[in-house]
């Protein structure tokens, strides 16, 4: 290196700026990851186990240093690595240093898969809620199984069936309360837990609300129709 480069002290500084970066044992890992795959920020949290504003803080200051690149799709953004010489350079000498396997040999759960066609999101928040359909499952809670922020899950959701999550669920729970009501004998506080609600008195005001009667007027009414057909 001759002398008049060592003198500009500028690229230096630049230099500098950028190994400061990545002396953060966290951004360094986040870095490394962007490297060989492009993940939005709900995905970055899952795999690093961390919440969403420090993820978020930690890709503004890659990005300010010109490490990685976003693209915008929806509301959701995306994140990789840039392809410049810089970026190139630093993850190839970051391998070497640290004598790591590439993070794309390691396969990928499926919880920390994006969701890139928001129809088939949509089917597969559904499959898992029906699944669990006595399971209290807070929007939170989905969008981190599912690694999309929660207005992503919503839009989506909605853009499929028509009406909201919780709207379309809270459905699907009267339908199988009606179910039990009229194929078993269980009592109408079983009904109430195997269908997600904490209290009888909140899944009998729910239940009359979607059919206009209490759930124990239900199943009587259902018991005489039957006895009623079968007596023709």
């Amino acid at each position: 290196m001759n002398h008049a480069k060592l003198t500009d002290t500028e690229n230096f500084a630049s230099a500098a700026e950028i190994f400061k970066q990545l002396s953060d044992i966290t951004r360094l890992r986040i870095f490394c990851l962007l490297c060989h795959r492009e993940a939005c920020v709900s995905a970055i949290s899952e795999l690093m186990q961390m919440n969403s504003p420090a993820v978020s803080h930690h890709l503004k200051q890659l990005r300010l240093s010109g490490l990685i690149v976003g693209r915008r799709e929806g509301k959701e953004v995306y994140y990789k690595a840039s392809d410049s010489d810089k970026a190139q350079t630093l993850h190839t000498a970051t391998e070497k240093i640290m004598e790591l396997c590439c993070v794309e040999d390691e396969p990928l759960t499926a919880a920390a898969q994006d969701y890139p066609d928001k129809a088939a999101l949509a089917h597969s928040v559904h499959a898992y809620l029906l699944e669990r359909i006595g399971e209290r499952i807070t929007i939170e809670e989905l969008s981190r199984k599912f690694l999309v922020n929660p207005t992503t899950l919503k839009e989506s959701f909605k853009a499929e069936y028509g009406n909201s999550l919780a709207a379309h669920i809270k459905e699907h729970r009267m339908e199988q309360a009606a179910h039990l009501l009229r194929h078993t004998s269980r009592t109408v506080s079983d009904i109430a837990s195997a269908v997600g609600f904490s209290s009888q008195s909140r899944f009998s005001q729910a239940f009359c609300k979607a059919y206009g009667v209490l759930p124990v007027e239900y199943r009587k009414r259902s018991s005489e129709s039957t006895a009623s057909s079968c007596n023709e």
